[in-house]
């Protein structure tokens, strides 16, 4: 049985910059940013994630913007990012993060140096040996290089620890076989196919186009789980352009544009991430029109 606490919609939240050439963490603009979702029926988020620009933050930055987050969240579930290339290491990174109150950890497989199937699955087993959280995998090829195949995924499903996965694998047939084994959670990574995945059996969606009009999500989740399809689609049809706009160029660079005029952030990202433009910002205007 899947876990109850991966079902719904997350946020990966964003990381507000502040400063020249964003030199530093917005914490005010974050903790905004979180108290406007707390109340929109979320399930959860997720910090320092790609969209987050993990990636780009130091240590300590990493730990600030958790700190802020778990204090605006109020209680709602936090999952934390975790990414890494060396097992030992990021082991180790898990261990210091689980004294934080969190609720798990979503964590990728090693980057860059693209591990056979037998050494992901390795990763898995020495992090989840070790963790005393839950462990939701993070299928994500686009940025890692590596997919997570079905058979080493249904043997991770086996462990105690690992209880979902956020899928941005783009495979309906690997989809279809996870979610037929039903061990493990699947939430959509995929923004544009949330409405796919969710008539197919998941559990929910990791979506950062929810930035925007959570609500709506959180009603689209609500009318396929009560067989409501007809009005699912239709409001599917008006959530969709969002999805894919947001998109239209690296993450979280479309989204930042969005977010700024509404909780008064700052449009900035740090290098190698650009800012979005003008025609996908437009882009972007026109898809929120039409919610």
């Amino acid at each position: 049985m899947t876990s109850p606490l991966l079902r719904g919609i997350w946020v990966p939240l964003v990381t507000p910059f502040t400063g020249t050439s964003a030199q530093a963490v917005d914490h005010a603009g974050l903790a905004r940013l979180v108290a406007s979702l707390r109340e929109t029926g979320i399930a959860g988020l997720v910090v320092c994630g790609s969209t987050g620009e993990a990636a780009m933050l130091s240590d300590q930055e990493r730990r600030a913007v958790l700190d802020t987050t778990l204090a605006a969240g109020a209680g709602l579930p936090v999952l934390m990012g975790l990414s890494g290339v060396a097992t030992p290491q990021v082991r180790e990174d898990l261990l210091r993060w689980a004294e934080q109150p969190v609720a798990g950890f979503l964590v990728s497989p090693p980057y860059y140096v693209k591990p056979s199937q037998a050494g992901i699955a390795d990763h898995y087993a020495a992090l989840a040996d070790a963790s005393p959280l839950p462990i939701v995998l993070y299928d994500i090829p686009g940025r890692t290089g590596v997919r997570i195949a079905t058979d080493t995924m249904l043997a991770l499903a086996a462990h105690e620890r690992i209880v979902g996965v956020k899928d941005c694998s783009g495979d309906l047939d690997h989809l279809q076989a996870v979610l037929s084994d039903g061990r493990l959670a699947v939430l959509c990574g995929d923004d544009h196919r949330i409405f796919a995945s969710l008539c197919l059996g998941g559990a929910g969606a990791i979506a950062a186009s929810a930035h925007l009009h959570p609500q709506r999500f959180v009603e689209l989740q609500q009318l396929v789980d009560e067989g409501r399809l007809a009005e699912a689609r239709a409001l599917w049809r008006r959530l969709w352009p969002l999805t894919t706009a947001l998109f239209e160029e690296p993450s979280p660079g479309p989204l930042k544009a969005a977010l700024a005029p509404l909780h008064g952030l700052r449009n900035q990202l740090r290098p190698p991430m650009t800012l979005a433009s003008a025609a996908t910002e437009a882009l972007v205007a026109r898809a929120l029109e039409g919610l």
